[in-house]
């Protein structure tokens, strides 16, 4: 989804007068902010004297109208929710008191990623981005002076690397025996993750529990994993969710740096070109505090398991000669010596190979690998290098229940490509770990999409696999507070494959389902398990919701009834949705009823690809 600039307002704020562009962007998982950052490069490179790329965060936006060229890039969480990035900016945006003619002389352009297809996404920004570009130029001719090396780049000239790399002999404090510490500070070290760094883990945890929770014959590995801080409670609440950052393989990262040529002992600073201030945390005495170049390859650049984004092939950077204004791409192919290798890897770096570059779909240590007489500087690598980042999974346990513990319901990831089979890095590393290894594992507590619902708070929950995650812990949560108080009934909708195969937590299900537990038909729930393999034709949560028409419209006619959806973001959403909408309408002949209860923020969905 994109749109051109908008229509030329009568007057131009300073701000464009003034040559300056704004891109802003709002990401959940870094595809915007990939975006984002070429359009900031392509403009740089076309002789946009200002070009500023920021997180909507970081921006207040009462300074919009002043602004006069902004280009939004923003992606979609969920089901279509906006990023936490863009909640407070949308907010402001919404307020009433501004008026119509608030931003009166604002052009914009917008740039939207809203589906699962995210390796493709660069499909249309291509042809966007020149539209753009053509635009701005026709109607802001002063603007890019230098368009032509946007629409015509010499993609055989090197410019210079955003990332600065200074070697240290070892300074006696660098060695940073606290791994909570160390982690803050390679982190925050990174200029790749700028933006998705929260600074030292919150908890180290371990793993008491690695239960599979499928039979060794079925195609899906999920598993059980309880995580303990056994020094103190862990405060968190149903609804949130833990990220983890996993580790690599330590034999891949010394293949990644023997490869490179790099020496993994030798001690390093790592900050963007231009001194730009490094976050607190690797600071020491006002000083970033060196570390181990394998230590910071290790905590921040994910080489074994992500895939280099277009960039890394195509590379861009942003090398500008003030007196001219012109700027120099540079490819990948610039530091392959072998000729047949520099015309593959441009031939990537092409819109007509963006196809084969999907399929080819390698990992940054398997494209150097290939690629042998490629021979990029550190610096080079760190600015091109995929982020390591933090994995995010809904906690499936109650703090009532489980006041220094968190329960994870994880699914361990692998998906075949032309190639080879892809495992997914940190379900993997998690599934391999033995409990009370001493293994400890960082970890961040986030708010999440599913809010904490009051007890007194009717619920109908749809969570098929490892969707019924979160609702393992409103179930838990339910039944702890059942001990001391009223609570509302709940009725909840799972789905798996094969009773025998993939019934995840059937016990503990069966458990709440009995005689006054607080699934139970007495205590005005239920519990109804759709099998879709079972028989000869399919039957999903949406069947069973239509089935159990009665039990949903009894329970949706409660006051302040409150529905969650959680699960795959692939057709489930919208079938369960569609499904709701056909009971009640059939039931009521109240069309919006679904409507008014998502409005009111009480049908609530949480997805996940």
């Amino acid at each position: 989804m994109a749109a051109p600039p908008s229509s030329s307002p009568p007057s131009l704020p300073p701000a464009a007068v003034n040559g300056r562009l704004l891109v802003l962007y709002a990401s959940q998982t870094g595809n915007a902010v990939d975006a984002a950052e070429r359009v900031g490069r392509e403009a740089e490179r076309g002789g946009c004297p200002t070009v500023d790329v920021l997180s909507m965060d970081r921006y207040d936006p009462s300074c919009l109208p002043d602004e006069g060229l902004v280009v939004f890039v923003v992606s979609t969480a969920g089901q279509g929710d906006p990023p936490d990035s863009m909640k407070g900016f949308w907010r402001y945006l919404l307020q009433k008191h501004l008026g119509a003619r608030w931003l009166e002389g604002l052009r914009y352009a917008v740039f939207g990623l809203g589906d699962s297809g995210y390796t493709k996404y660069e499909g249309a920004l291509d042809p966007w981005l020149l539209s753009l570009w053509k635009s701005l130029n026709e109607t802001i001719p002063p603007l890019l002076p230098g368009i032509k090396h946007i629409l015509h780049p010499n993609l055989d000239i090197l410019g210079d690397a955003k990332v600065e790399v200074t070697p240290h002999l070892t300074p006696q404090d660098a060695n940073i025996s606290d791994s909570k510490r160390l982690i803050g500070r390679a982190r925050s070290m990174s200029p790749a993750l700028k933006f998705h760094n929260d600074g030292e883990p919150q908890y180290m945890l371990q793993i008491v529990t690695n239960q599979r929770l499928t039979t060794e014959n079925s195609k899906r590995d999920v598993r059980h994993f309880e995580l303990e801080d056994p020094c103190s409670a862990i405060s968190y609440q149903v609804g949130d969710t833990l990220e983890i950052l996993p580790s690599q393989d330590s034999s891949a990262v010394d293949e990644f740096i023997e490869r490179c040529n790099l020496d993994p002992d030798c001690y390093i600073t790592v900050q963007a070109m231009g001194g730009v201030e490094a976050p607190n945390c690797s600071l020491v005495n006002g000083l970033i505090v060196p570390m181990k170049l394998k230590t910071f390859v290790t905590l921040t650049m994910d080489v074994a398991s992500a895939s280099p984004r277009r960039y890394f092939y195509e590379a861009r950077a942003m090398a500008l000669n003030v007196s001219s204004h012109t700027h120099s791409p540079v490819i990948m192919s610039y530091f392959a010596t072998e000729k047949s290798e520099k015309v593959r890897l441009k031939e990537y770096a092409s819109p007509k190979g963006m196809r084969e570059f999907n399929l080819y779909n390698p990992t940054v240590l398997e494209v150097l690998k290939d690629f042998p007489s490629v021979e990029m500087p550190f610096e080079w690598l760190v600015q091109l290098t995929p982020p390591l980042k933090k994995r995010a999974y809904s906690i499936s346990s109650s703090p009532l229940a489980h006041p220094n513990q968190v329960h994870l319901t994880v699914s361990v990831v692998s998906w075949p490509t032309p190639n080879r089979t892809r495992h997914g890095l940190c379900s993997t590393w998690l599934s391999e770990l033995s409990p009370n290894k001493g293994n400890l594992i960082p970890c961040w507590i986030r708010r999440g999409s599913l809010p904490r619902p009051l007890p007194s708070v009717p619920l109908v929950l749809i969570g098929p696999g490892t969707g019924c995650a979160p609702f393992r812990a409103f179930v838990e949560e339910r039944a702890a507070q059942a001990l001391s108080e009223p609570t509302a009934p709940v009725l909840f909708f799972f789905g798996c494959r094969k009773r025998d195969g993939d019934f995840l937590y059937e016990n503990f299900w069966s458990k709440h389902a009995r005689v006054d537990g607080v699934l139970s038909s007495q205590k005005g729930g239920g519990f109804f398990v759709a099998f879709s393999r079972d028989q000869p034709h399919k039957i999903y949560v949406q069947d069973k919701i239509k089935e159990q028409s009665a039990s949903v419209m009894n329970i949706l006619c409660s006051d302040q009834v409150a529905i969650y959806v959680a699960g795959s973001s692939t057709k489930m959403p919208a079938d369960v949705t569609a499904a709701l909408e056909e009971v009640i309408c059939r039931e009521s002949g109240d069309s919006g009823w679904l409507k008014k209860l998502e409005r009111a923020g009480r049908f609530i969905i949480e997805t996940w690809t």
